[in-house]
């Protein structure tokens, strides 16, 4: 047997089920989870075959410094100084000139070269005793800790499966966080072809992902009781594929659905919703039309499905009335101009400041300083981008009309002057956003301000604390926050759902809509 997934609704106990076989298979089970050895910082697996016990070991040996964390930095580590060991031994093997036609690919070498046939824009350096990546047609070279999370995923599950003993059992949980999912069957492919030795074992409650996996053995987990240690699962007929009460159980659980924007492995979005809204099954659509036909589409089909939907828009430059439409059908648009925004929500900026021993009332007020000015010198230019934006969705509305001949749509196209009047509009928010500036609303400028460098411009990571002129230093801070759980990640949590007004969305969409649906059920 190559493969066993293990499937089963959100708890059900099939995380408990795959560590009871881990447990029972000792050191030959092997466990990856990216997202842990991503976020959870503070995690150590225990058990002898595990990286962090190798880490352990060559620690003692005096070699390794003890104080890195995460089993993403270990890798890394481990990696560079396998690296080293190799590059010594040609030197004093091979006459001094660090040549040896013999020597065997570290584990290293395989990492680079799995690497870059998945990601063949990119490639890995190695310069002085440091892991560089470096991306086509882009300049200069960064360190390997500044990819993004789905690049860090990939990375750390090649550079792990090479640690594995030979012929474990490597337990993978949740192999689709992070993955995009059209890539997610063709790279898994490869990574099994990493280890032919190997079982590859797989927690997930995504059934495509299972679907993909081919003659793998399924593992249905119905229910368990934790106290007894019992559960109720069943082992799937081969090639009987998932039926309607799989499909019940399993997505049902994980009711309702938040489709987003964003392309799933690189974006914001993706990493930072699953996190925020818990209680959804969270997929990235890409642009925000395929969110909101989505949805639309999702719910007009609860015939045959008892699930309810909703998704998420950045507001951009969307006024209140197409707020209020977008709202209405079940679309959450935020109370900030884009998602980057949420992150210096002043709870956020706060939340993040005092977790890494900053002053909050400082750390805030320098962003808040910072982005009011920023503001002041943008203005007209954001103002200009919204009036074109108001025009052109004007001119979309009212040039729909039904007009019987030329003469008609040259007329009513002539009119259009005089309803989407530009300068009207430009002066009118030219006057809102100078308010904004002259009360200090901070709320509102995060409203209409669409700057994609604004978190650099306004040096937050540097004032909360963090790596300064890092791009990725806040949002990477924030989703370890919220990861890692307690007080920090609620206040965060609370603070981005309170900028969806989270709750009325809630009561008023979803809880009616699954109320109807069961009202529904018991009428037929």
């Amino acid at each position: 047997m190559r493969r066993l997934i293990i499937v089963g609704a959100n708890g059900a106990g099939k995380t408990r089920f795959a560590a009871r076989l881990a447990s029972d298979h000792g050191s030959k089970a092997y466990c990856l989870s990216a997202l842990r050895a991503l976020y959870d910082r503070d995690y150590d697996d225990p058990s002898p075959s595990s990286l962090d016990s190798l880490y352990g070991r060559e620690c003692a040996s005096g070699l390794f410094r003890s104080d890195i964390r995460g089993a993403f930095e270990r890798l890394i580590a481990l990696l560079m100084h396998e690296e080293m060991l190799a590059l010594m031994k040609r030197k004093f093997t091979a006459g001094g000139d660090g040549t040896d036609g013999e020597s065997r690919p570290t584990r290293l070498d395989r990492t680079i070269a799995v690497w870059q046939e998945l990601f063949p824009d990119n490639r890995i350096l190695v310069e002085g005793g440091r892991m560089l990546i470096e991306r086509r047609n882009s300049p200069g070279a960064y360190a390997a800790s500044r990819l993004s999370a789905g690049e860090s995923a990939v990375l750390f599950y090649i550079g792990a499966l090479l640690y594995a003993p030979r012929k474990a059992m490597v337990m993978v949980d949740s192999p689709e966080m992070f993955m995009h999912p059209a890539s997610m069957g063709a790279l898994w492919n490869r990574l099994e072809q990493l280890r032919p030795d190997c079982t590859m074992v797989y927690t997930t409650h995504d059934l495509d992902f299972a679907a993909s996996r081919g003659d793998a053995t399924v593992v249905w987990v119905r229910g368990c009781e934790p106290e007894a240690g019992v559960w109720d699962y069943e082992v799937l007929p081969p090639d009987s594929g998932f039926g309607p009460e799989i499909y019940s159980a399993v997505i049902g659980a994980r009711k309702p659905v938040l489709f987003i924007e964003g392309d799933g492995l690189h974006s914001i979005d993706s990493r930072l919703y699953p996190l925020v809204f818990r209680d959804f099954t969270v997929r990235s659509l890409g642009s925000c039309n395929k969110v909101i036909e989505a949805v639309r589409s999702f719910n007009d089909l609860t015939d045959f499905h008892h699930l309810a939907a909703c998704g998420i828009v950045d507001r951009d430059r969307r006024d209140e009335r197409e707020v209020g439409y977008l709202r209405s059908r079940r679309i959450m648009v935020p109370e900030v101009a884009e998602v980057e925004n949420l992150l210096m929500i002043e709870d956020v900026v706060r939340a993040v400041a005092e977790a890494h021993g900053q002053s909050a009332d400082h750390a805030f007020g320098a962003v808040r300083r910072s982005l009011l000015r920023l503001f002041g010198a943008e203005l007209e230019k954001q103002a200009l981008e919204h009036t074109r934006h108001r025009v052109k969705g004007i001119v979309e509305h009212r040039v729909d009309c039904r007009c019987s001949t030329i003469g008609e749509l040259d007329a009513h196209i002539g009119r259009l002057r005089s309803i989407a009047s530009a300068r009207g509009i430009y002066d009118g928010l030219c006057g809102e956003f100078r308010r904004y500036l002259k009360t200090g609303d901070y709320a509102s400028v995060l409203r209409v301000f669409n700057h994609k460098s604004m978190l650099l411009e306004c040096r937050v990571p540097e004032r909360c604390g963090l790596r300064r002129n890092d791009r990725r230093a806040l949002p990477d801070a924030v989703l370890g926050l919220l990861a890692a759980g307690g007080p920090y990640a609620e206040r965060i949590r609370t603070a981005i759902r309170a900028a969806f007004n989270f709750s009325d969305f809630t009561n008023q969409n979803l809880y009616n809509h699954e109320n109807r649906h069961s009202k529904r059920n018991q009428e037929q």
